[in-house]
């Protein structure tokens, strides 16, 4: 521990760069207390506050730019691939984009803020469209407001920081055990979050060649997209579908036959929203409502593939 507080004080700037940009890329390894370390090291004159945000500020804007122009060139699907690999729960993406649709890259000031948000407003900017120049605009103000006000924690507390890296540095190797206990624990408590969350919506799924065998048969199941509104943008939807936005079934369903067939999609990873959707249709006596296993893309790739879709189904819509 002493040997690591030794490396911090005279390779601190160095550090900070490496530590913030591996934590904006995505790896679980929090930067922010880092911030206020260098910022308490920085009263006693062993950093220096503009060095070290300098270097945090390079850090943050070559991790956004990176995720940006993942999300320029690979689109939707970078985005459902941080979401697969994210240790916050399947949601995060269906959470954020009417986030970020709400308010464009403005979002990006605040989104160093806002767990499950930061990993995604990045690539979200390139998949929408956003110029490089307004993105660098926003992301470099959100970069400098992140990381001064972890630097100014530091400084603001700097005694009771100075006391802890004594304390730590008397421990020995039982400091950095402790750290990667406490590391240890906050990566079990994210994997067991997440785990908790997709057995909440364990529900029956109705796979592709179900559902185009439901439609040969003339069943006409209704499609109900449960995608956000920018997902919506970012891809169209299946078509006849009837759009789902909000907490209740819009009011076109109230009149329907209640055994019909319901086939809810999404396009987040596991179909999460799309089963939270079918579970609240089942509350409202909709019983055979059913998640696609896939979702939109599985349809897509049905469709491109040749395989028989149902003209009635394509031809039927209801209002949103």
């Amino acid at each position: 521990m002493q040997t690591l507080l030794h490396l911090l004080e005279h390779y601190g700037v160095l550090i900070v760069f490496g530590i913030v940009l591996v934590e904006q890329l995505g790896l679980p390894i929090p930067a922010f207390p880092l911030l206020i370390v260098a910022g308490a090291l920085a009263v006693d004159g062993d950093m220096h506050f503009a060095t070290v945000l300098a270097a945090a500020l390079a850090a943050c804007l070559i991790s956004d730019f990176t995720w940006f122009r993942a999300g320029r060139y690979f689109g939707k699907r970078i985005l459902r691939l941080l979401c697969r690999i994210s240790l916050s729960p399947d949601y995060c993406v269906s959470q954020t984009e009417d986030k970020f649709k709400r308010w464009g890259p403005k979002a990006l000031v605040v989104s160093k803020f806002i767990p499950g948000f930061n990993t995604i407003a990045a690539p979200m900017s390139g998949a929408m469209g956003t110029s490089p120049k307004r993105f660098f605009f926003y992301a470099g103000l959100g970069g400098l407001l992140w990381s001064s006000t972890g630097i100014l924690v530091g400084v603001i507390f700097h005694a009771s920081v100075q006391q802890v890296l004594d304390l730590l540095s008397t421990m020995g190797s039982t400091a950095l055990l402790v750290l990667a206990a406490l590391l240890g624990m906050f990566l079990l408590y994210k994997y067991l979050e997440r785990r908790r969350f997709r057995q909440a919506l364990q529900i029956e799924r109705i796979g592709i060649d179900e559902l185009l065998e439901l439609i040969e048969q003339g069943e006409e199941p209704l499609m109900v997209d449960a995608r956000s509104a920018t997902a919506q943008a970012l891809e169209p939807a299946v078509p006849g579908a009837m759009f789902f936005n909000g907490k209740e079934p819009v009011p076109a369903m109230i009149t329907m036959d209640k055994d019909r067939h319901i086939i809810v999609y999404c396009s987040c990873p596991n179909d999460v929203t799309a089963a939270q959707v079918a579970k609240l249709l089942h509350e409202h006596g909709f019983h055979r409502a059913r998640p696609l296993h896939g979702g939109l893309d599985a349809w897509n790739a049905a469709y491109r593939s040749d395989l028989p879709v149902s003209s009635s189904l394509i031809s039927e819509g209801l209002p949103s």
